[in-house]
């Protein structure tokens, strides 16, 4: 992506080194179904979080000061810390400008960059969720060690520093606000606490299809405003999304998947509905809701 000059935005809290203790202890694929099982079966709130686990400690420290007390992270998680700022500065400037165009008015959420553990409105998060969104709050929560895992584990493509994969993540999660602030999130989480396990299920896949087809529709206006993709950045993207998808995952983790579990769609869905997005930009469609996701 071409960033250079490009704004950091002032909403963000940044928590790292001020953990509520160590580290969650289930990694890998295998923690990521797990995790999400776990949060299903004690009442969370499965259209917040996003699939994905991995940790993995960052080499070459640089020494930040933080309530007293020192803490190291790594150039390259500085690197990734500002690079985060910039992608959600951009999608800040995007929304507020898509949301004016159709008279209405954008919110910002908070980015919060934490180490390993952290204390949200929705419960206490992990590292282990991967990046959530919480609409108690409308916040966006976000270990930077995620991103490093995205490489090592999940084995993405690694043409370039992935780095429109990783504004695909933010913009994942923006796009869960998104849905926030058009009544959507809620109406569905209502929705989910009506019906049975498996409808809960497939309401969810449509509320992170749906976050995946905002975070195209971001791309495509970035695009638009500041020409900030390059060759290559839509396919690392996609390639993302594929390795993201609920089969895939569970393939991975345990060599089969159980469809009545999905809670954030294929690899073909998730692919599918962040390429339209990219390509159209039509995020206002009066009709468009989750429905238009069967």
């Amino acid at each position: 992506m071409r960033l250079t000059g490009r704004r950091e935005s002032n909403n963000v809290d940044d928590r790292r080194g001020m953990g509520m203790g160590t580290k969650a202890g289930i990694g890998g694929i295998g923690g990521i179904i797990l995790i999400a099982l776990i949060t299903f079966l004690s009442g969370g709130d499965m259209g917040d979080v996003v699939n994905n686990v991995l940790q993995q400690e960052l080499q070459g420290p640089t020494e930040v000061q933080t309530g007293g007390q020192q803490h190291q992270f790594s150039a390259e998680e500085e690197k990734l810390a500002n690079f985060s700022k910039q992608i959600l500065a951009g999608t800040e400037d995007v929304w507020t400008e898509q949301f004016q165009l159709h008279g209405m008015r954008y919110q910002y959420p908070t980015l919060v960059l934490y180490t390993g553990a952290v204390q949200t409105a929705c419960g206490d998060g992990s590292a282990a969720m991967g990046p959530f969104y919480c609409s108690a709050d409308q916040r966006l929560y976000l270990d930077l060690s995620f991103f490093s895992g995205m490489r090592k584990d999940l084995g993405l493509k690694a043409k370039g520093d992935l780095d429109f994969a990783y504004a695909y993540v933010i913009a994942h999660e923006v796009g869960h606000h998104v849905e926030y602030l058009r009544g959507i999130l809620g109406e569905c989480h209502a929705k989910m606490a009506r019906v049975n396990k498996e409808e809960a299920n497939k309401l969810s896949v449509k509320l992170e299809l749906l976050a995946d087809y905002y975070a195209g529709c971001w791309a495509h206006y970035d695009n638009e405003k500041y020409q900030s993709l390059t060759d290559g950045d839509i396919e690392e993207a996609i390639d993302c999304a594929e390795k993201i998808g609920d089969n895939y995952l569970q393939k991975k983790a345990r060599g089969y998947a159980m469809p009545e579990t999905f809670t954030h769609g294929t690899s073909e869905q998730r692919m599918y509905w962040l390429k339209k997005g990219i390509e159209t930009g039509d995020w206002n469609t009066t009709t468009f809701s989750p429905s238009d996701l069967d």
